[in-house]
Order: C-alpha cells, then sequence, then structure tokens
C-alpha cells in the first residue's frame, strides 16, 4: 500500500499531543485563500511512499515520541482522500503502540456507504481528530474555501456520535473569520457536540505565501497582516464560552 506524500516533519510540535511525526499528505479538495501548503493541492502527485517505509522511518524517532506523550499525525492536504492508506498505516502504527491523529477540514466526507465502511474502520485506529472549521457561514465558507461547509459539519456531526475525540482548530484571519458573531454561531456549533476535548485558534500568518508565487497563482489576501493579540484574545473567550457578551443577533 502505497500514499502520495509531499512532505514528513519528524519532531512536530504543534499537530497534536507531545512530540509528532506529521506527515503531509498530497492532494485537497478546498482552494483555502490563506493556505500556507497550496503545493499539496494537487492530487495524485507528491512521492510515492509505502506503509512499511514510513514505519521503518517512525520507528527511529520512537524513543523520543514515546518519552512525549506524542504519536503520530497525518495531516496534509487532506489526509481522508488517501483512506484506504491511512487504514494500513495506522493498523501498523497501533501494532506498535503509536499514538494516532488525523488533520483534517473533513472536505471530502460523504454518507457513501463505501466511504461510511472505510471511515468507521479508520476512526477504529484512530485516537484523534484535529478538525479543521473554517468558517461557520456557509456563504463565506464558499468564498473562503470555494466549497460548502454542509458536509464538513456532518462530518463533525458523524464524530460527535461516534464521540472520537476531537480537537476543533479555527484560523483566525482578520476581516474574513473574526466577526464577533460569526465565532459566536461557530461557538454554539461546537457546543453541539459532546467529544471536543479542545479547541486551538491558530493566528492567520503570511508563511505560505511564497508558496503561492512560485506556483503562479495571485495570493488573495494580500495587504491582509495577522489578527491582533486583542483579536485572537477576543475570539478564545468566545469560542471558549468566557465572553461576556449580548446574545447573538
Amino acid at each position: 500500500m502505497k500514499g502520495f506524500i509531499h512532505s514528513i516533519e519528524t519532531c512536530g510540535t504543534v499537530d497534536g499531543p507531545g512530540l509528532r511525526y506529521v506527515i503531509f499528505t498530497q492532494g485537497c479538495l478546498l482552494r483555502c485563500q490563506y493556505c500556507h501548503n497550496a503545493d499539496t493541492w494537487e492530487i495524485g502527485k507528491g512521492k510515492e511512499m509505502t506503509v512499511e517505509e514510513i514505519i521503518d522511518d517512525v520507528k527511529t524517532y520512537l524513543p523520543f515520541i514515546n518519552a512525549s506523550g506524542g504519536g503520530i499525525t497525518v495531516s496534509g492536504g487532506e489526509p481522508l482522500l488517501q483512506i484506504d492508506f491511512l487504514i494500513e498505516l495506522f493498523k501498523a502504527c497501533k501494532k506498535l503502540g503509536i499514538h494516532t491523529a488525523i488533520d483534517s477540514s473533513g472536505g471530502c466526507y460523504t454518507a457513501e456507504a463505501s466511504f461510511q465502511q472505510k471511515l468507521n474502520e479508520l476512526l477504529s485506529y484512530t485516537d484523534l481528530i484535529l478538525l479543521d472549521l473554517k468558517h461557520i457561514d456557509e456563504k463565506k465558507h464558499r468564498k473562503l474555501t470555494g466549497k460548502t461547509n454542509q458536509h464538513i459539519l456532518q462530518f463533525a456531526r458523524f464524530l460527535s456520535e461516534k464521540n472520537v475525540p476531537v480537537w476543533i482548530r479555527h484560523v483566525l484571519v482578520p476581516t474574513i473569520t473574526d466577526d464577533p458573531n460569526d465565532l459566536r454561531s461557530l461557538a454554539a456549533f461546537i457546543r453541539t457536540l459532546n467529544n471536543v476535548e479542545k479547541i486551538e485558534i491558530l493566528p492567520y500568518h503570511k508563511l505560505g505565501v511564497y508558496k503561492w508565487k512560485a506556483l503562479g497563482l495571485k495570493y488573495p489576501l494580500e495587504g491582509i497582516e495577522p489578527p491582533s493579540e486583542e483579536s485572537m484574545e477576543m475570539a478564545q473567550r468566545i469560542l471558549n464560552g468566557t465572553e461576556d457578551t449580548v446574545p447573538l443577533t
């Protein structure tokens, strides 16, 4: 079993608990305007690697991973586009007692029977989902990513029903994803889920702009700067339910 891999980070610290062996898969259906990995979009590209090759490499880092309470995280791109590969990879990880996590936007989630069957099998080997919720407003989500968010919210509800541990992630982009009422709507949705262990607000950054230019693409958020510390604190209060404010209008 082979996967299409964009790159690997051997000692990640921001993609789940502890030190993580982070695999960035190739291929994504979303076209997020702030994407810092635009070079992962194209499906079927990247380096082909077998499960065995990855596991052999992971083993060399296991003393550090285990000592830190870490594990392996598959990010992207969108990992669930290569669900068969993930199943075999996570099976192998579980034989070694490795904590497994998936960083996903849910952008390819579907209720189609064969996908559901594979997803249920994958989740039996998955310890944590880092779920990226880009925007709660459907129209704004389409503008931001090029796709609807309805199946993504459905994915979130599915994970809640299955009681799969989830960390919610939301990228805070000034003028785009930082509207207080949108954040309150997102917070209200999150409160309907019973499996959320953590909410992470990630500040928008411009570290991937050079990739857009290298690909010959016009960067759509030119001129937008990272959020202020005050904006981050405001979003933290809203999404974590500690804001003193009037109800939604």
